[in-house]
């Protein structure tokens, strides 16, 4: 386990000593804040209304304001995280140390668990901006904290398993432009797929919309945890890393 969380101090030092993490975590704060910003004037603005007509239905923070920034916020998710999880073993394969990781006294998923560890705690650096955001809700009101945590919990679960994709990805090419176009598309892919069900009913279609990431996050949003779920992106994380392990061996050999 030390030398794990060496690889991932490594990884992590390797992306604030550049203008990349402070380039997305500014990035995902803006849109985030933005997106904040937006459902909340349009809660009040609901609310100042629905007193005006003499209508005295309570408003739900979390269905107006909640829900709406955490489904957004893992659509940023996509576009952003290809960002991290391009350079994890495309850059060692550029500038020549891959062979040097190889070569160490490491294991194949130490070395992958590492990398990978690193990038989940840099999205998690990136997704704290938003914290601070939903944190402001708890100063001024009184929303269900529940929901939060389970929102977090999908946006953790998601930003992991698409990481563990990247990082795959990122083993198949020494171009990280090549590898973090690769991911994006197929993190669109796994978006899309959830598009199927909307105009299909048919078996078929049904499994196709389960294999879509978006799916399983949306339970998430509304503050239900569903085993699911959590069996779904646990089961891709593995998948990925086990891909990576495997693609990392067949490196080793052949180097």
């Amino acid at each position: 386990m030390r030398n794990v969380l060496t690889i991932a101090r490594k990884e992590i030092g390797s992306y604030f000593a550049s203008p990349i993490a402070y380039l997305l975590m500014a990035l995902f704060g803006l849109l985030t804040g933005f997106v904040f910003y937006s459902a909340v004037a349009y809660f009040v603005m609901e609310g100042m209304r629905s007193q005006a007509m003499g209508q005295g239905q309570a408003m739900s923070v979390n269905d107006f304001v909640i829900g709406p920034v955490f489904s957004n916020m893992s659509v940023f998710g996509l576009f952003l995280i290809p960002l991290i999880s391009m350079r994890l073993f495309a850059e060692e394969k550029r500038s020549g140390t891959i062979e040097l990781l190889l070569t160490s006294p490491l294991s194949d998923w130490e070395i992958v668990l590492g990398k990978w560890l690193g990038a989940v705690t840099m999205y998690l650096c990136i997704i704290f901006i938003a914290a601070c955001d939903i944190a402001l809700l708890f100063v001024w009101g009184k929303p269900d904290w529940r929901p939060v945590l389970a929102g977090f919990l999908g946006l953790i679960l998601q930003g992991a398993c698409v990481l563990a994709i990247g990082t795959f990805i990122s083993t198949l090419t020494k171009n990280q432009i090549i590898a973090g176009a690769a991911t994006f598309a197929v993190c669109l892919l796994l978006f899309v797929l959830s598009w199927v069900s909307s105009y299909n009913e048919a078996p078929w279609a049904q499994v196709v919309a389960y294999c879509s990431i978006m799916t399983h996050f949306e339970p998430f949003s509304k503050g239900i945890i569903d085993t699911k779920d959590l069996v779904f992106y646990l089961s891709v994380i593995f998948l990925g890393l086990f891909l990576t392990t495997r693609s990392l061996e067949s490196l080793r050999w052949r180097a």
